[in-house]
């Protein structure tokens, strides 16, 4: 599981590089008007926030990423992270989980709190953060194993469970919560790589969820996805929102607004603007989130 995360981790991060080395000229005009001490406009921050984060920078090697973001999250609430390719969205997604721990050339610098405790204390264990805060990657990414213990593995590492009857029911009500279990139940011994593409995803998400996570973040689940399954995803994030914090990174401006409350709009690294997403998406405070949402780039 730790090779696989770290795979994924260092293939985003040379994305990301790679992102950041093609913006538009646009993008690149338009960002020279906002120094390195540019404020957020709108509301980054809230009273009584499930996650903290404060002047979080990010590098590859002697390449930033992400400059001085001040952002903070509720519990509850699904959160939108939007913005062109390159702008730091997904980089700094993982940063909530330490996944960017994994990446040899990355560092990170600022303080995230999740729920009062700074995650990148040393006396925090990187492993146990993830079980907390877990996370849905873009491509799905079942382990080769049946879909009983791709959901089971979870709960049996972390020690969850003393008894096959409780690890049962963890393994049923998480693949109903995440919609698969009546699609799944009769073949439970299965392979999880044998499902199709969507179900695949939600078997990720019944992964996730199964350790009882207090935040689920979700870097563009379904951009592999078709339409119908994208639906269902969407349906899902509406129905686990009840539960977890959500904290979603998508290209889709659309999707953005059919299953967040806020957003927060990211340019070249800067986090530019954060608000309702009605707000947002209809009368937004900066141009820069103006032009975006506009289609003037992206």
């Amino acid at each position: 599981m730790a090779g696989m995360n770290k795979m994924a981790g260092e293939n985003q991060a040379q994305e990301s590089v790679n992102s950041l080395t093609a913006v538009s000229m646009l993008g690149h005009e338009s960002i020279e008007t906002i120094d390195e001490n540019y404020e957020t406009v709108g509301s980054p921050l809230l009273d009584d926030p499930l996650v903290k984060c404060r002047n979080v920078n990010v590098h590859y090697g002697e390449k930033q990423a992400i400059f001085n973001v001040n952002i903070d999250i509720a519990k509850n609430e699904v959160i939108a992270m939007i913005g062109p390719s390159g702008c730091g969205k997904s980089t700094f997604l993982r940063c909530i989980n330490r996944m960017n721990d994994t990446i040899d050339i990355c560092r990170v610098s600022g303080d995230i709190e999740l729920e009062g405790q700074d995650i990148y204390n040393r006396s925090v264990d990187a492993v146990e953060l993830r079980a907390r805060v877990g996370i849905v990657f873009q491509k799905p990414n079942p382990f080769p194993k049946s879909i009983y213990e791709n959901v089971a593995y979870g709960p049996r590492i972390h020690g969850l469970v003393n008894r096959k009857s409780d690890l049962d029911d963890i393994v049923e009500n998480s693949l109903k919560r995440a919609g698969l279990w009546d699609e799944v139940k009769d073949d439970l011994d299965g392979s999880g790589t044998g499902l199709s593409g969507g179900q695949q995803q939600r078997l990720c998400i019944a992964r996730t969820i199964a350790v009882s996570p207090d935040i689920i973040l979700m870097d563009e689940p379904c951009s592999a996805l078709d339409p119908i399954a994208t639906a269902r995803i969407e349906q899902l994030i509406a129905e686990l929102s009840k539960n977890y914090t959500i904290a979603i990174v998508t290209h889709s401006m659309q999707q953005a607004a059919r299953v967040s409350s806020r957003t927060a709009y990211f340019h070249l690294g800067k986090l530019i603007e954060v608000g309702e997403t009605e707000v947002v998406f209809t009368r937004p405070l900066h141009s820069l989130t103006e032009a975006y949402i506009t289609g003037r780039f992206g």
